[in-house]
């Protein structure tokens, strides 16, 4: 379908480090893969606010973020693969993919060949971008496909998922990344059993979700590590066995060996901050498996012993967006959400688009899980 180019807002970010300014922004050029979402909900994350900051390489100013989207379409391209998808449907929105590399034909999407530059860079693949600014300058306008933080945007059809229950859109929201991320790191890519142990740094969405994911799995020991008692208070009421706040605690990794009695199979860290990552092989035992969830400095290095991973038969892994078919695992989790598993409405605070900068300073401050701005 094709428009004339129309004014709408959203939440810039001009420069690296000159935080976000709610501006007019001119939307043109919708392509036939194309979809206009008028976005209802959306979610803050840490990504956003790390690439506000100039944590990710491939990302050029002025952009705008957000993926973390919710809303209803209002025009469709002709060549829109996903025939469930029609004007006015509610959907959620999530990362993007090809949709023809080897990975995502093979059923593992965020393990796509061309994921950074579909998700991170805000352009589509030939460079080009939907969106600009008033006064002509071009806006990186498709972060994961979607730029969240605009009021109607041109998103990928790969980004799209129609959701199951349209009236509760406000808090499937934040489904897309950051509790499909947590939930999906353990229940599609570690499966782990029930005797087996898990650590998770960091009691944010991430976290949480991946705390809930193995509380429903039924693990017996599921540790959490935060340096907020709060964080770790909830932690613990929806699903934590044991908690640790690792300002009070010297050597976090002796401490996480002692409780497990030799390590973890399972290390988790949804941080992103290098003292974790420098010592998350440390915490799981020989044979276990250290993921990396969070986003570190992108000048950060990790110092590894391949003779210790060797000889202790150690995985250090990454893993993307839970290893997730989001059109498959959303719907999944808002199964999980109805039925009691995920209650997602004790993470979830919301915000007018006009108090958007109060939400990304509580969230800042660790004083909240999930931040959702509401644009009416």
């Amino acid at each position: 379908m094709e428009f004339n180019a129309f004014e709408t807002e959203g939440i810039v970010v001009e420069q690296a480090g000159s935080g976000f300014k709610r501006m007019p922004v001119i939307l043109h050029n919708m392509r036939p893969d194309e979809i206009l979402v008028e976005m209802k909900y959306s979610g803050i994350c840490h990504t956003d606010i790390h690439g506000s900051k100039g944590g990710y390489s491939a990302l050029r100013y002025p952009a705008v973020l957000g993926h973390e989207g919710a809303g209803i379409i209002r025009a469709m391209g002709s060549d829109v693969q996903d025939k469930s998808l029609t004007v006015g449907t509610s959907v959620i929105l999530s990362y993007n993919h090809c949709g023809g590399c080897r990975n995502c034909l093979s059923s593992h999407p965020s393990c796509c060949s061309d994921f950074e530059p579909l998700n991170i860079s805000g352009k589509r693949l030939d460079q080009s971008t939907p969106a600009q600014l008033p006064d002509g300058r071009k806006l990186q306008s498709q972060f994961f496909g979607q730029s969240s933080f605009l009021k109607h945007s041109i998103v990928s059809q790969y980004s799209v998922v129609p959701c199951p229950y349209p009236e509760d859109l406000a808090i499937y929201a934040a489904l897309g990344c950051g509790f499909q991320t947590g939930a999906g790191t353990i229940l599609n890519a570690l499966r782990p059993s029930i005797d087996q142990s898990l650590v998770i740094f960091g009691a944010g969405t991430v976290g949480i979700a991946a705390i809930m994911a193995a509380k429903f799995l039924g693990l017996r020991q599921i540790i959490a590590v935060d340096v907020l008692d709060d964080k770790l208070r909830l932690a613990t009421e929806l699903g934590a066995t044991q908690v640790i706040n690792s300002r009070s605690v010297g050597d976090i990794a002796h401490e996480i060996q002692n409780s497990t009695r030799g390590g973890a199979q399972f290390a988790i860290d949804c941080t992103g901050v290098s003292s974790v990552l420098e010592i998350l092989l440390d915490c799981v035992c020989s044979g276990g498996t250290a993921v990396v969830v969070g986003s570190p400095k992108p000048d950060f290095m990790l110092n590894v012993n391949p003779e210790k991973l060797l000889h202790e038969s150690k995985t250090l892994r990454g893993i993307c967006q839970g290893d997730s078919i989001a059109k498959q695992f959303i719907p999944e989790m808002t199964k999980l959400h109805r039925s009691g598993h995920f209650p997602l409405q004790k993470l979830c605070t919301f915000y007018g688009i006009d108090e958007f900068e109060q939400a990304i300073a509580d969230v800042n401050a660790g004083k909240i899980v999930k931040p959702i701005l509401r644009w009416d």
